[in-house]
């Protein structure tokens, strides 16, 4: 590794600790979308691209944005990206560390005067992780196109609906359509991420190829049954709410293994709350997931009839809303070709393709370009958490890999 590597590498790292100090929740980082800390990180971002020589602006879903022309102004972009939001309590690299990586691919571009057959844009996506109003991917999809105009009445925990969040944030959502890109508009989108699994570190490489990306679903669930005295109602009278999604909650586990897929409760509410009275509320999240969207739907189709079952018997109802859809995506041949072209440059002549439980930006932009990802390890695949963890040379891999990459499409 070049000494000029690396030093482009501390700068990546540097940034992310900049980053990292951008939180509404310190000394844990958090940082949701269309909030002050996601303007302080898009104000970053955007000083930082402009330092590259791009020019950058935030367009109508709140994402920074910049762009390097090509061998003349107006061609058809590479775009590279990732995201700036946070989950709660969330390590520094989970989209930052991509987000950083492309702005200094571009700089270098930038810097080597090379005239590129196509223009290199970047995109700092403001909400991938759907934590603020439950629907993921709200940037990217709002980029490619597909943005639901049932998301305006999404509310957070404050009650605070989508569409206040945009107007508070200085955007105007009648311009939302403005986001979108034409498939014209872009050559390829490419994404730099860090594998949120153990696969490379337990092969001892530094990088790997995406080789397809996860169908997911997102779903809101409330058992209602019938509060009442915790000693005074008769175990044959109870319709037990938090009884009855505990059973959801194990079964849906164990559907999960049988089928195939993943299944997760990350959030869960129990009302009224009291330690004396039985729950007749409880609200919970359902995050499911499969390598194939046959999968994952049967999986759902199989954990809806375990509510039906449960509510039958213990007297208590389940309502489900949908909150996100997202089919799998297969990384494109070509780019795939282009991202292990890029890694073997790095000294690894036989790139790992890797299969990607996580959700990313680039499974949004599959609807209007060609996608492809670079992931990058991370210490014991962690990730979500502040014990994200990577290496400095890995990072200036990622780099040099990325650049490469680009280089190989042009």
């Amino acid at each position: 590794m070049s000494a000029a590597g690396l030093a482009d590498a501390r700068r990546v790292l540097a940034r992310c600790d900049e980053l990292a100090a951008v939180t509404a929740d310190p000394p844990r980082l958090t940082r949701l979308s269309l909030t002050p800390e996601h303007a302080r990180a898009n104000a970053l971002a955007g000083r930082w691209l402009a330092e590259a020589g791009l020019s950058t602006w935030i367009d109508a879903a709140g994402s920074r944005c910049g762009r390097l022309e090509g061998v003349r102004p107006g061609l058809p972009a590479v775009l590279l990206g990732s995201h700036l939001d946070t989950v709660p309590d969330a390590g520094r690299y989970d989209g930052i560390l991509g987000v950083v990586v492309a702005i200094e691919v571009v700089r270098r571009l930038a810097a080597s005067g090379r005239p590129l057959p196509f223009a290199v844009e970047v995109a700092a996506f403001g909400d991938e992780e759907g934590t603020r109003f439950g629907a993921a991917l709200l940037g990217s999809r709002a980029l490619a196109g597909t943005w639901d105009e049932t998301w305006w009445e999404l509310c957070d925990g404050d009650g605070v609906t989508l569409a206040a969040a945009f107007e508070a944030f200085g955007l105007d959502p009648a311009r939302i359509a403005t986001a979108a890109r034409a498939p014209g508009d872009l050559v390829a989108y490419l994404e730099a991420h860090i594998e949120q699994g153990p696969s490379l570190e337990a092969a001892g490489r530094a990088l790997g190829v995406v080789g397809s990306i996860a169908g997911a679903l997102r779903i809101a669930v409330t058992a209602t049954g019938r509060a009442g005295h915790a000693g005074g109602t008769a175990y044959e009278h109870r319709r037990d709410a938090l009884v009855a999604a505990s059973e959801v909650v194990v079964a849906a586990e164990r559907l999960a293994r049988e089928t195939g897929g993943i299944a997760t409760v990350g959030r869960l509410s129990v009302w009224p709350g009291a330690v004396n009275v039985i729950p007749g509320r409880v609200a919970f999240s359902l995050d499911l997931r499969a390598a194939a969207d046959a999968v994952r739907d049967r999986l759902w189709s199989a954990i809806e009839a375990c509510m039906a079952e449960v509510g039958e018997r213990r007297g208590v109802t389940f309502a489900t809303t949908l909150l996100h859809a997202a089919p799998a995506v297969h990384c494109s041949d070509r780019l795939r070709a282009a991202v292990a072209a890029g890694i073997r440059g790095t000294g690894d002549a036989e790139p790992m393709v890797l299969f990607s439980g996580a959700g990313h930006d680039a499974m949004a932009l599959a609807a209007v370009t060609e996608v492809a990802m670079l992931f990058i390890r991370c210490h014991d695949g962690i990730s979500h958490q502040p014990a994200e963890s990577v290496r400095l040379e890995d990072v200036a891999a990622a780099v040099d890999a990325l650049e490469a990459a680009v280089l190989a499409l042009a």
